[in-house]
């Protein structure tokens, strides 16, 4: 059985329809996920904790496809911050008080994170993104997230290399 997540609670007192999509709770990379689901990988979003370099500064999530990478320079740049780092995950998950592979922006909702939604996801009408637990993703409409986590659209991200 599927236990109600309270970001599903969230989606559901939005009235935001979503749909629940399982896959086995061991995978933690977002591009396998894809393949296991049978989606194109730029579907399936991954949420990153980043640390701006600099003492004091929450961290800032960020979601971005599964075969895109992270560009720090470029998200230092709409962030306002001189430097930041992808955090550890053991730090990633000190922060959110998620497990890495869980880590989500509707989970987080009432902790005031700062989330930046990669600019591709916007030619979407639908992303997955992690429920907030491993082995959860929820199949969300793009324009609908935006608005519910307070996301800020951004270009923060680079083709992964293969």
């Amino acid at each position: 059985m599927i236990p109600k997540l309270n970001s599903m609670r969230l989606l559901e007192q939005h009235k935001i329809p979503y749909e629940v999509v399982p896959y086995p709770d061991d995978l933690r990379d977002a591009e396998e996920i894809a393949e296991v689901l049978g989606v194109p990988p730029y579907m399936v979003y991954k949420t990153l904790v980043v640390e701006p370099d600099r003492p004091g500064a929450k961290p800032i999530l960020v979601m971005i496809a599964s075969d895109r990478a992270l560009d720090l320079k470029k998200l230092a740049t709409v962030a306002g911050e001189k430097k930041v780092r992808m955090a550890a995950h053991k730090d990633a998950e000190a922060h959110t008080g998620l497990k890495v592979g869980g880590i989500s922006a509707l989970a987080l909702t009432h902790k005031n994170w700062i989330v930046y939604l990669d600019e591709p996801a916007m030619q979407m009408e639908h992303i997955l993104i992690s429920a907030g637990q491993r082995g959860l993703d929820l199949r969300v409409p793009t324009t609908a997230l935006l608005g519910l986590v307070r996301a800020r659209i951004a270009d923060v991200s680079v083709p992964a290399v293969e």
